[in-house]
């Protein structure tokens, strides 16, 4: 077999495995290098086996509110950690296989090693000596190994890993990184959760429907600090009501370890200090591209603040090298890296009305209990870049669907530029918004404007009516409020 590719992408995560199918259809030969698990870390720790755990979480909270639709369960309910972490490893393990089974159907081939650039066109494959973080997965049937491989266009797309703070770091007992949290031996009595980003909210969100006794500490002035503030505000009263315990504009300061616990001196906004023990504390500070060990430094791809540096197809400054995904720069998110290596592979092959990416209509979701989901400005960025804004909100309380399901606390927010009324940004909050959010994304992609929106039929009864109620309030016209 030739070891001549047209394509080689090196990591099989969302962005690489995408890329190699869009390749593959469009007639390349292409090659995929992997040493750690098919399918990345969205589908083996991240994306997927997080919404199973999550899943879990949603099935609790259900039974545990039976009494409130006419329902009696008897005895206890009471979560089975090891029954739990098996259902979500073998979700895994499933994504695993199914990338596994789509390359062998598009005639990709798999290369496992580890792998560095040598020179623009050529890849060199060797053993796996850097420390994998977790186990390796399974190693595919019929691949390719150790040895020197060219390629016309080389795709870098390794992902990042979990970021530590010094004098923080996780050491997968005590404190815990997002591997550790999804396959807990036992269930914690109580969590201390660094960081509320989507990671650290969604941990939170999940062990604390388990029972566990939950503090989140963020650095910033609100949870989900990327989330419109309102948005924000709304859903912390949830966690609280919850029994969550969040503190805000705090910082953990330093961590002591003890035989089976932790406990942190937190820095409070008033300059205060407060301890707080736990059984566990899960580190989620953010994440840092996998840019190590590649030989970019020596064929001279150039790198911004631990990224590599592209324009909006994914090119680098030297010929024939690209990069997508996690490590390509924020937003950090799978759908972001499968977009970006569509439009990577088809500007490869030249096809024509090739887009750059549209970093403004990409939409994010946070899969806690409530669900928070957004695209586009917040209403602060809308005003700081000068905008003349008109806002709708519409509250899950006054639509009919929502409060037949139980789940009546929610908000939909729009925001329009008042002279041409374009859709700046939408912001939800609630029971299944992270399936509600596309619609928005669509509507901004048609650069539909609020005529478009209030002449829509939305389909009675659905949450979805919250949608358009709020395009109505924007402009004194909502029904239901």
């Amino acid at each position: 077999m030739s070891n001549a590719y047209d394509v080689i992408i090196i990591g099989s995560g969302p962005g690489g495995y995408i890329a190699a199918i869009r390749a593959a259809q469009l007639g390349m030969k292409v090659a995929v290098v992997e040493r750690e698990h098919l399918a990345g870390i969205c589908s083996n720790w991240g994306c997927i086996p997080t919404k199973a755990l999550l899943r879990t979480a949603d099935v609790m909270h259900s039974a545990s509110h039976a009494k409130d639709y006419g329902l009696t369960l008897e005895g206890s309910i009471k979560p089975d950690i090891k029954a739990i972490v098996a259902r979500s490893r073998g979700i895994a393990h499933r994504m695993n296989n199914g990338v596994g089974f789509l390359f062998k159907k598009n005639k990709v081939d798999i290369i496992w090693g580890e792998a560095k650039i040598t020179k623009p066109g050529e890849v060199v494959v060797g053993k796996i000596s850097k420390p994998i973080v977790q186990p390796q997965g399974p190693v595919p049937k019929n691949t390719l190994g150790e040895g020197t491989y060219s390629a016309k266009h080389i795709i870098v797309a390794t992902g990042a890993r979990p970021r530590a703070l010094p004098g923080i770091e996780p050491d997968g007992k005590l404190i815990w990184t997002y591997f550790e949290a999804m396959k807990p031996e036992e269930m914690p009595k109580s969590l201390l959760v660094m960081g509320s980003g989507a990671i650290g909210i969604e941990f939170a969100s999940f062990y604390r429907t388990m029972g566990v006794d939950v503090t989140v500490v963020e650095i910033m002035k609100q949870v989900m600090p990327v989330e419109d503030a309102e948005i924000s505000a709304l859903a912390k009263k949830q966690f609280e009501r919850q029994g969550m315990k969040i503190l805000l504009e705090a910082k953990v300061a330093k961590v002591e370890k003890g035989a089976n616990s932790v406990t942190a001196t937190i820095e409070l906004k008033d300059g205060k200090t407060q301890a707080i023990t736990a059984d566990r504390m899960i580190s989620a500070v953010g994440v840092q591209a996998n840019i190590e060990s590649l030989g970019l430094e020596a064929v001279g791809v150039k790198t911004d603040r631990g990224f590599i540096a592209i324009d909006g197809y994914g090119k680098t400054n030297i010929p024939g090298i690209y990069a997508i995904g996690d490590v390509a720069g924020p937003p950090l998110l799978a759908h972001k890296a499968e977009h970006e290596a569509v439009i990577c592979i088809e500007k490869i092959a030249g096809l024509p009305n090739v887009h750059p990416m549209d970093k403004a209509k990409i939409p994010g979701c946070t899969y806690c209990n409530p669900q928070v989901a957004s695209v586009g400005l917040t209403e602060a960025k809308a005003k700081e870049q000068g905008r003349d804004v008109r806002v709708g909100r519409f509250p899950f309380v006054a639509n009919g669907k929502a409060i037949a399901l139980g789940e009546d606390q929610g908000l939909v927010k729009t925001i329009f530029d008042k002279k041409t009324g374009e859709l700046l940004g939408a912001h939800m909050v609630g029971a299944e918004v992270t399936e509600l959010i596309q619609g928005f994304v669509v509507a901004m992609n048609l650069e539909t404007t609020e005529e478009d929106l209030m002449h829509t039929i939305f389909p009675h009864p659905t949450i979805s009516e919250t949608m358009k109620e709020s395009v109505l309030d924007a402009y004194g016209r909502a029904l239901n409020a």
